[in-house]
């Protein structure tokens, strides 16, 4: 590994990688509100490689199409078939194999199909930083996309209150206009009566201008 600065650290970083309890997907049942909370807040932690080699994935319903993040990061084909093989190999030993033996096996084999044990790892810590770095996008963007929704939702409501207000005052005032309307009802009404109902009743039913009140 070189002297680079940008490498200071790399062992506490790759703790970081594979230390990813607190990533595990929520259990059935857990709170949505938690969930929100815990990515809505705080920055994503800094990642040292960034996913520019290919438009990384998207991961519909959860689905990731793991190579396409890999080659986002910058792997090539050949590094991702060395580490896929070295995992062929080692899932296709018995269970019970002592680990030392895995690891002669595995080794001997990688040697004889030409695969750099070297470069084996070093493409097998690359696919891990890559994952690390993807986990961490996925974060950022939902927390951006959390934020935003936040703020139309503030809105939303601070609309729906006015709403709430424009919908009471518009019923207290439809309230006062039909009381001073009975009112003023009422003061004609004394005037109509004067002159009797059978004559109101004639002059209502004869006239083209008024209605008769209906049921």
């Amino acid at each position: 590994m070189s002297d680079d600065p940008h490498k200071k650290g790399w062992g506490k970083t790759v703790l970081g990688w594979f230390v990813q309890s607190d990533d595990e997907p929520a259990p059935d049942g857990a709170s949505a509100d938690a969930l929100i909370a815990k990515y809505a807040g705080g920055e994503p932690a800094a990642v040292p490689v960034k996913l520019d080699g290919a438009p990384p994935p998207p991961a519909p319903g959860g689905a990731l199409d793991f190579d396409a993040v890999y080659r986002a990061a910058g792997l090539s084909d050949a590094e991702l078939e060395h580490v896929r093989k070295a995992g062929e190999l080692l899932r296709n030993l018995p269970q019970d194999t002592p680990f030392e033996i895995k690891r002669q096996i595995v080794e001997a084999s990688l040697k004889a199909f030409g695969y750099p044990m070297e470069k084996i790892i070093e493409a097998g810590a690359q696919e891990i930083q890559a994952l690390h770095a993807y986990i961490t996008q996925g974060q950022a963007g939902l927390q951006q996309l959390l934020q935003e929704s936040t703020q139309r939702i503030t809105a939303l409501e601070e609309e729906m209150q006015r709403i709430r207000q424009v919908m009471q005052q518009s019923t207290e005032q439809q309230s006062q206009v039909a009381y001073a309307c009975n009112q003023k009802k009422l003061e004609i009404q004394d005037i109509l009566q004067f002159f009797g109902q059978e004559a109101v009743a004639k002059v209502v039913h004869e006239s083209p201008k008024l209605h008769e009140p209906q049921g």
